[in-house]
């Protein structure tokens, strides 16, 4: 079943309409965006987070200590990485901790992606390439451009509940990674967090019944 990850969580109400409408993983932004969070609020926001759910933290080439202390003090489940991190950064990573870590690819082509996928990363997570911005824009891209995986991967860039649907039969990713498609004037809105996961999980019911 399509994973549901709400990203650039940045306040109590955020967390709190989280864990009532439960999506599988919430994103915590420390890279430079409009969405960013300190260490300390971000240990605050994880503390109220309901333990079911999984706190990603995104980073954007962070110093490795800086990614390991957020993992080691349980304030991050999982890494996600959104810069220009190589195979050694992720491999000494991966030697301090044992989370999951995801590698994001702002999609140019195929070949980007199926480098991307010899990294010693856990999954990737497919966005759009926008030139001044390294994520959240709200404009999907050419999933014809997506090839045949080994890897599970995470689509993000635009999606919201009027395309999710369609998004997830093209692609069938392992996950889907929704930020400003359930924003209102730039904050999260509960009701377009609780109608995407409403969306998505009918269409997983769907899905199952037809089996």
């Amino acid at each position: 079943m399509t994973k549901v990850k709400i990203c650039g969580l940045s306040r109590e109400e955020d967390i709190l309409a989280v864990n009532r409408w439960k999506p599988d993983y919430i994103g915590f932004v420390f890279a430079p965006s409009r969405r960013r969070v300190t260490f300390e609020k971000a240990r605050y926001l994880k503390s109220f987070l309901n333990p079911e759910i999984t706190a990603v933290g995104v980073f954007v080439d962070e110093p490795l200590y800086y990614v390991i202390s957020l993992v080691l003090d349980g304030i991050v489940d999982a890494v996600q990485l959104h810069g220009d991190e190589d195979a050694s950064y992720i491999e000494n990573l991966k030697q301090k901790v044992s989370c999951p870590v995801i590698k994001a690819v702002r999609v140019k082509s195929k070949e980007q992606i199926l480098d991307a996928e010899k990294l010693p990363c856990d999954m990737l997570l497919l966005d759009s390439y926008q030139e001044d911005t390294l994520g959240g824009s709200g404009k999907s891209f050419d999933y014809s451009l997506i090839p045949s995986l080994n890897k599970p991967f995470f689509l993000a860039g635009g999606l919201n509940a009027s395309n999710i649907q369609k998004a997830i039969i093209t692609c069938s990713p392992y996950g889907v990674d929704i930020s400003s498609g359930v924003e209102t004037d730039g904050l999260k809105d509960e009701q377009k967090i609780r109608e995407i996961i409403e969306t998505i999980s009918s269409f997983r019911n769907e899905r199952e019944a037809g089996k």
